[in-house]
């Protein structure tokens, strides 16, 4: 295996001995082709998987009985067939917590940049539309004095609302299935979903996608936000309606919106949101820096080696 900072693309195929661990690596940063996922599954009795693997009943079934546990390097799990997976037995693992901290971190640069048009005047000052100061030239909005909504006060919800906080929020609003006893330290308000929509200045998606959140962020939704509000997007791509996002940042019914999740991934060239200045979207690099993925990669590891001996996880996805 190349030694690089992280090897980004792992994809393990395991197959077990009393005495031989036998592994397979797929050595590419380009997801492996479905034909050869299918074909290296078969016989092993764990799998590594990325999000970019769809591990489906067709991937379980070409594993045929033999499969004892499957771990992804991710904190989603969308991109398999839970319920399936659980009919059958599989053990899964996966990195929740890890990424908290990168998510967070890329969550506030996005919100910043987006609302401050940072994307904008980059391609201003390079193709020289930087002539003089004038008094409402790329003028965006800032966080002082405002009202934040985040929707999902989950982990990476709370580590996002303590960034924030120090840059004078006024007012923090969340929503979510229950109230959360830590929202106090950041002086969360648990509000319906409709409250926080309409009186927050930044909405920030912060939920899980399950069946109630797939579709959320859809017309009704962005009809009910301010003219002036920043919506941000780190969570799935399909917790937005992006059709509906894209005719209210082109209508003007909301002032922008950052994306680094979409869908599909990666968005292609021509999608009708890449072609708007008031939307900022980024290639999923939420959790992307060399130290966490290092310790996703190393937790990754040890979650398919645990489950593999039978032992306890450290992280096991509980269904």
């Amino acid at each position: 295996m190349h030694r690089t900072p992280f090897h980004t693309h792992m994809k393990w195929r395991v197959i077990v001995t009393p005495c031989v661990l036998k592994v397979s690596l797929w050595d590419s940063d380009e997801p492996v082709p479905r034909a050869e996922l299918l074909k290296g599954v078969a016989g092993a009795h764990g799998l590594l998987c990325l999000l970019s693997d769809k591990i489906d009943t067709e991937v379980l079934d070409a594993a045929d009985m033999y499969y004892t546990v499957i771990s992804t390097l991710s904190v989603g799990f969308d991109h398999m067939a839970m319920d399936e997976i659980k009919k059958r037995g599989v053990r899964v693992g996966y990195t929740p917590d890890v990424l908290t901290d990168a998510t967070a971190e890329l969550t506030v640069a996005l919100l910043l940049a987006t609302a401050r048009r940072l994307p904008e005047g980059v391609v201003e000052v390079i193709n020289g539309g930087w002539s003089t100061w004038k008094p409402l030239w790329l003028c965006g909005y800032g966080l002082s004095g405002s009202t934040v909504g985040v929707i999902g006060l989950g982990r990476i919800g709370m580590a996002i609302a303590r960034r924030l906080k120090p840059f004078g929020v006024k007012k923090l609003l969340y929503s979510g299935r229950t109230a959360k006893s830590n929202a106090a330290e950041v002086e969360g308000e648990y509000v319906p979903l409709d409250t926080l929509v309409s009186e927050s200045d930044f909405v920030v998606v912060s939920c899980a996608l399950t069946p109630d959140t797939q579709g959320l962020c859809n017309k009704d939704f962005f009809c009910k936000m301010k003219n002036t509000a920043v919506f941000i997007n780190t969570s799935r791509g399909a917790v937005v309606n992006q059709e509906d996002l894209y005719q209210a940042l082109s209508s003007g019914q909301i002032a922008c919106a950052g994306l680094d999740v979409t869908t599909p991934e990666p968005l292609p060239t021509d999608h009708p949101l890449l072609t708007l200045k008031n939307c900022v979207v980024l290639p999923h690099i939420g959790s992307a820096t060399y130290s966490t993925r290092g310790i996703m990669a190393e937790l990754s590891a040890n979650n398919l080696l645990a489950g593999l001996q039978g032992t306890d996880m450290p992280s096991e996805l509980k269904f």
